[in-house]
């Protein structure tokens, strides 16, 4: 494996097994340096959001760097405020527009329940998913998925839905592994991406993964990765920083052991739980 190699999503088109994240990058040069350096190590699945401020930096640095197209893979999502079918088509050609691209690769509705549709959040998702299927057929968009769904957001999207979404992407990480979503992703063929897949800071102060990091002379966040990857979750990790954007890529020249798989899996609940998108003012 390498940053290079794929998932098959399930309308059978492919995507890179990591991804680097943009989440809480500045807007600017930080976002536009950030993501250069991840091309640079090699990353070519970049993924921001309209909510994140930062799609016209992204879509500068994708410029800049000169790599084809083709072999980039572009993630953004819907953001919170956007509730009408005329208002997500809107919001996918500002996506393009910003990202300075013919297409999306990846596109998410990034929350189900915003707060400002909360009283009826299912006809809201029913009307945007509308547009991002109408997207597909006119090529703007390759392939479209969720994030933070759990399971009854998605069996109300699936009564209308004509293509099924190929990704959820969720808060995921060994502290939080939401198994029961991971296994609903997996029964109806959705591929978990891990957003913050080193959760919070608490994590890498664990003892257990100090150890597994010394014994195969790696970081924590390496370690991390690699569980995430061994499970079968697409990883997000998102750096502004030089060395850790080189870091976080080199994952692909160790394996965590059957046990040492199990003693991470064992560290569920060490720092915190997942916000429940029912719940959180979003």
């Amino acid at each position: 494996m390498s940053l290079t190699s794929t998932y098959v999503l399930n309308d059978g088109n492919k995507i890179p097994v990591v991804g680097f994240g943009t989440w809480q990058t500045p807007d600017g040069e930080i976002a536009k340096h950030s993501v250069l350096k991840a091309l640079e190590v090699g990353n070519r699945h970049i993924d921001t959001a309209a909510a994140y401020q930062n799609e016209g930096s992204v879509g500068a640095a994708i410029t800049e760097s000169g790599i084809p197209r083709a072999e980039l893979y572009i993630t953004t999502k819907l953001a919170n405020p956007i509730g009408t079918y005329e208002a997500a088509v809107q919001a996918i050609d500002d996506s393009l527009k910003a990202l300075g691209t013919d297409y999306i690769d990846l596109y998410l509705i990034h929350w189900p329940t915003p707060i400002a549709f909360r009283e009826d959040w299912a006809t809201r998702n029913v009307d945007c998913w509308r547009a991002m299927e109408e997207a597909v057929a006119a090529g703007k968009i390759k392939t479209i998925g969720v994030s933070n769904f759990l399971p009854h957001h998605l069996e109300k999207l699936f009564e209308t839905a004509t293509i099924k979404p190929a990704v959820n992407q969720i808060y995921l990480n060994p502290s939080d592994q939401q198994v029961e979503l991971v296994a609903f992703n997996q029964k109806y063929g959705m591929l978990s991406e891990a957003y913050s897949p080193l959760g919070t800071g608490n994590i890498l102060e664990i003892k257990a993964l100090q150890e597994l990091a010394d014994a195969h002379n790696k970081s924590i966040a390496q370690i991390v990765l690699r569980w995430s990857l061994q499970k079968g979750f697409l990883p997000l990790p998102k750096s502004v920083t030089d060395s850790r954007i080189v870091e976080n890529s080199l994952l692909f020249d160790f394996e965590l052991s059957a046990e040492e798989m199990k003693q991470i899996d064992q560290l569920q609940g060490v720092a915190g739980s997942a916000l429940n998108p029912d719940e959180a003012s979003f």
